[in-house]
């Protein structure tokens, strides 16, 4: 037994050892029966796993007879005149399609051409565009797939007992084109297609896929009954499939349906078996439980749906206290996977909804809180920055939407928690797809209200650990103040205190991505390694070690210190302890539409090699001229400068392993990194100062003193920046004991821990910004003196005064 191993054994209590027991006793016991007697699809034994209802007598005795195609039509006309359980239905197809072709004019075009490249056997898939499955197949299209191949990298899974197949090792290619291909959620795009011009072609191609892929999926064999999640994501595609397609008046060749729901029912039977309670209870979990719920809420024809729809219920209001930040924020510190749970709770609480399950009140709460959180987290074009692993996949791929663009999702949110301010831009089509149904229908409407502009402001999800500034102009600045990851940090990434910003809705300063999680160790560790994301590092010393593509050895612990928001700025500072017996504490100053401060101080001891990298989106071109960075794009004009150091500028360099992105998991692509470097002895202070006006450019930046009193010792650190039209000086200041004095930069002195002001060519304050102090005033001949009667969290002061006439001010005084 490995130490890992035996580490984890030993952290076992009594009910995970009991519950892992009885799994592994059932996966031996099914191991062996299958080794004796391979398991084989038989539609007689569907007639076993029906419910004893009366209305489905009939279907039992089609299937006691071997009439499959009475089956079929039988249970077709079940689905097609029952009562509407699941967010469409075969009867709603003509007033959805209508009104969708009414509100979409372009998506009949759309819907075809998705669809027609899926006919011609060409899948885009996470990070990949044009993958083909066909291989050996003497007839390439939608049904001649190869469903354990991954086209990438032309590696097979072996066809064993699930529980045997070695799905992370490389030999056997990337799960994760494997596993998206079998999602089987281009039966989504089918549908549509299907629904919005009537081809039958659409159609057949999804009733052949299905014949397909039981044929080459018997139960319980290979890579596709290996994960739970994929089960459970695949099983809600089904179910979107038999809503999409069940039609007793059509002349089926092939009884589907009954093929259909007897897979359905085994594969939710091993989910149920072997649900992600310790092997991954995050997502996984959700996903799985998502499964149980909406089938046996939905699907009320399985003998086990009464028993499934209880169990999805009871894991999902569990969940909700165990996933789910007091904030709002999901525990796994991923964007990506944050809109993949909410993306759950909304598809519950739209069939709780449709089904008037009680527990829909519980679900509202739960979606509105992620809701919340994900508008705070998605600028104001509705997209998400990428904020640690992103495996690019999605519950509703129905339209072509990327994976970072989520205004469908919040869309949904808005109509079903009753926030049209949660709504960015009118809604998607995807929304009435989601909504589609008469008890649904009028929360769209609802939600059709126009959103207040700006209604979300700067805010923190402190507990999750993000902090968002965001500017009337559209600018959106998400740092990251958080613990690493969730349990064993799987989807985190050593990125404590690094920052994303994009600049009036154009992404700018980036996360690099995921590369991949198990094909290729190297590029997996170096797209979530410090120096891949936009902070400091210190010796060439990641703040947190990997072990294995989901595990780590060392993790840094971030502790976010102060977090000010104020309508003119926001200030954020925060430390971790990645390099211990180092430091590294960073400031951050928003100064909205003029000015991005970011001062990162490696306090300790010793000479040191530090680098601040600057991960830029394609988007913007880069032109460096040593302590100057020009960029520029469709955003704007930027300047970086540094008061020391140098600055790179590495565009996919081969030496460094800098300078590439992935915008999607599995696509890498050259982009610019900018490194800050410098070396000298600790406490080392490294400076970036972002000029976002260009009608005050910056000349120049250089450090300055700041004094103290005799005898007090402080952390300390400034600059002043020369600008076309002002001198500006920015200090953080921090006793090492409680102290009632000054200090001061250049001729100004104040108590405030951090301090920026600007002056103009009369050498009067325009501007003062400050945290956490009372007391300001210049030294010079041309005096000012605030005097606050108490210390505040935050001050912002316009001083309107020019030549040789007396200030008058304009606060903001909201600390007061």
């Amino acid at each position: 037994m490995t130490g890992r191993r035996l580490a984890r054994v030993l952290r076992m209590d009594l009910p995970e050892m009991v519950w892992r027991g009885r799994a592994a006793a059932r996966i031996g016991f099914d191991r062996a029966r299958s080794t004796v007697m391979p398991v084989q699809w038989a539609r007689r034994d569907l007639a076993r796993v029906l419910a004893p209802l009366p209305e489905l007598a009939g279907v039992r005795a089609a299937l006691g007879c071997g009439g499959w195609a009475d089956a079929h039509r039988a249970l077709a006309q079940s689905v097609a005149t029952g009562p509407q359980r699941f967010v469409i239905a075969p009867h709603a197809r003509s007033a959805v399609s209508n009104r969708i072709l009414a509100e979409f004019p372009d998506s009949c075009g759309n819907a075809t051409a998705m669809a027609d490249r899926i006919l011609a056997g060409e899948y885009d898939l996470l990070g990949y565009r044009a993958l083909r499955f066909d291989r050996g197949a003497d007839v390439p299209g939608a049904a001649a797939i190869d469903w354990g191949y991954d086209p990438i990298h032309q590696r097979r899974a072996p066809q064993r007992f699930w529980s045997a197949v070695p799905y992370l090792d490389p030999l056997c290619g990337d799960h994760k084109i494997i596993w998206e291909l079998n999602r089987h959620q281009h039966w989504l795009v089918l549908g549509r297609a299907y629904w919005l011009t009537g081809r039958a072609q659409y159609r057949d191609a999804c009733v052949e896929q299905l014949a397909s892929w039981m044929a080459a999926n018997p139960p319980l064999t290979g890579v596709n009954w290996a994960s739970m999640l994929e089960l459970g994501v695949r099983s809600l595609s089904w179910i979107w499939a038999l809503n999409f397609f069940a039609d007793p008046d059509d002349d089926d060749r092939s009884p589907w349906i009954v093929d259909l729901l007897l897979a359905l029912d085994r594969q939710l039977t091993q989910i149920e078996h072997n649900l992600s309670y310790y092997f991954s209870p995050n997502t996984h979990l959700l996903g799985e439980a998502l499964a149980l719920y909406v089938g046996g809420r939905t699907i009320p024809a399985l003998a086990r749906s009464a028993h499934r729809e209880r169990l999805g219920r009871r894991i999902l209001v569990a969940e909700i206290a165990r996933q789910m930040s007091g904030d709002g924020g999901h525990c796994e510190r991923s964007t990506h996977y944050h809109r993949y749970a909410l993306d759950f709770y909304l598809l519950a609480l739209a069939v709780a909804r449709i089904t008037k399950d009680p527990v829909a009140s519980t679900f509202e709460v739960a979606a509105a809180r992620l809701g919340l959180a994900a508008r705070l987290l998605a600028d104001d074009r509705g997209r998400l920055p990428h904020i640690g692993d992103d495996d690019g996949g999605m519950l509703l791929p129905m339209c072509g939407r990327a994976p970072d663009d989520i205004r469908d999702t919040l869309a949904i949110a808005a109509a079903l928690v009753g926030r049209p301010d949660l709504r960015v831009g009118g809604a998607p089509e995807e929304s009435y797809w989601m909504l589609a149904h008469a008890s649904l229908a009028p929360t769209l409407e609802l939600s059709q209200a126009a959103p207040v502009r700006n209604a979300i402001a700067s805010a923190a999800l402190a507990e999750t650990g993000y902090y968002v500034s965001r500017s009337a102009a559209g600018d959106h600045l998400v740092i990251d103040g958080g613990p690493h990851g969730y349990r064993n940090g799987g989807h985190a990434h050593a990125d404590a205190l690094s920052l994303t910003l994009a600049l009036r809705g154009v992404p700018l300063l980036i996360d690099t991505g995921t590369g991949c999680y198990t094909t290729d160790a190297e590029l997996r560790n170096r797209f979530r390694s410090t120096a891949w994301h936009n902070t400091l590092i210190v010796d060439d010393r990641p703040q947190s070690i990997p072990s294995g593509p989901f595990h780590w050895t060392q993790t840094a612990a971030a502790t976010v210190s102060r977090w000010r928001t104020n309508s003119r700025f926001d200030y954020f500072e925060a430390s971790h302890d990645g390099y211990r017996p180092l430091e590294h504490r960073r400031h951050v100053l928003a100064l909205h539409g003029d000015l991005l401060i970011v001062a990162d101080l490696v306090e300790g001891t010793g000479n040191h090699a530090v680098a601040v990298h600057w991960h830029v989106d394609p988007r913007w071109h880069v032109e460096v001229r040593g302590r100057r960075a020009r960029l520029s794009g469709d955003g704007g004009g930027v300047e970086l400068i540094v008061p020391h150091g140098s600055i790179d500028a590495l565009f996919g360099d081969a030496i460094t392993g800098l300078g590439w992105h992935a915008p999607v998991y599995g696509r890498v692509e050259p982009a610019t990194t900018m490194r800050i470097v410098d070396r000298g002895n600790a406490p080392l202070w490294v400076v970036s100062v972002f000029g976002l006006n260009r009608e005050n450019a910056i000349i120049d930046v250089e450090s300055v003193p700041v004094w103290a009193e005799a005898g007090t010792l402080i952390r300390s650190g400034g600059i002043r920046i020369s600008r076309a039209a002002s001198t500006e000086y920015f200090l953080v200041a921090e006793p090492c004991a409680h102290v009632d004095t000054l200090w001061r930069i250049a001729e100004i002195e104040t108590d405030a821990r951090m301090l920026y002001c600007a002056m103009n060519g009369h050498g009067y304050p325009t501007r003062v910004a400050l945290v956490d102090g009372s007391r300001v005033r210049t030294t010079g001949r041309r005096r000012v003196q605030l005097a606050l009667p108490k210390q505040v969290p935050d001050l912002h002061l316009d001083l309107n005064g020019v030549g040789g006439s007396e200030p008058s001010a304009v606060a903001d005084t909201r600390g007061l």
